[in-house]
């Protein structure tokens, strides 16, 4: 029983393990921070001075986790825009199906069309993206590789 005590302690001392915890008062500022548009609004918000803002703005704990916080914030709001996305164009499906007007019909009909090869173009931007990234990496790996050849 002591060892695992003794192993929990060892754990907590690495300071790779063990990452610093924002108070609250932090986590309000970062709250009020993605709610509000100007560090003055978000201090006001937080109920605390504009300088506390900004220093904790300076700390690389602090802009972590607002990262985090704003990333997960998007993704939320991502997720929304898509569940509406699919009503939309369920909408739009049932015009150009059903739709009484032709011209709403030809609308609907274009619209979705229009909304498809901008996905496709996405899609096919982010795996380029990719695909470079990738072999960029790769490049610079082998040059490295080089440079490290050339001093032996």
């Amino acid at each position: 029983m002591s060892r695992s005590r003794t192993k929990k302690k060892e754990t907590a001392l690495i300071p790779e393990v063990v990452e610093p915890v924002l108070s609250r008062r932090h986590e309000s500022v970062i709250v009020a921070l993605l709610a509000n548009s100007t560090m003055k609004d978000a201090a006001l918000a937080a109920g605390v001075s504009e300088s506390t803002v900004w220093r904790l703005m300076q700390r690389e704990d602090f802009q972590k986790r607002y990262r985090e916080a704003q990333d997960e914030a998007l993704n939320s709001a991502l997720g929304s825009i898509q569940g509406a996305a699919i009503e939309a164009v369920a909408t739009l499906r049932e015009i150009a199906n059903k739709g009484k007007v032709e011209a709403a019909r030809v609308q609907a009909s274009k619209t979705i069309l229009d909304y498809t090869f901008k996905v496709r173009q996405q899609f096919g931007l982010e795996e380029r993206i990719k695909l470079l990234e990738a072999a960029l990496k790769a490049k610079e790996e082998a040059d490295k590789q080089g440079d490290e050849d050339e001093d032996q």
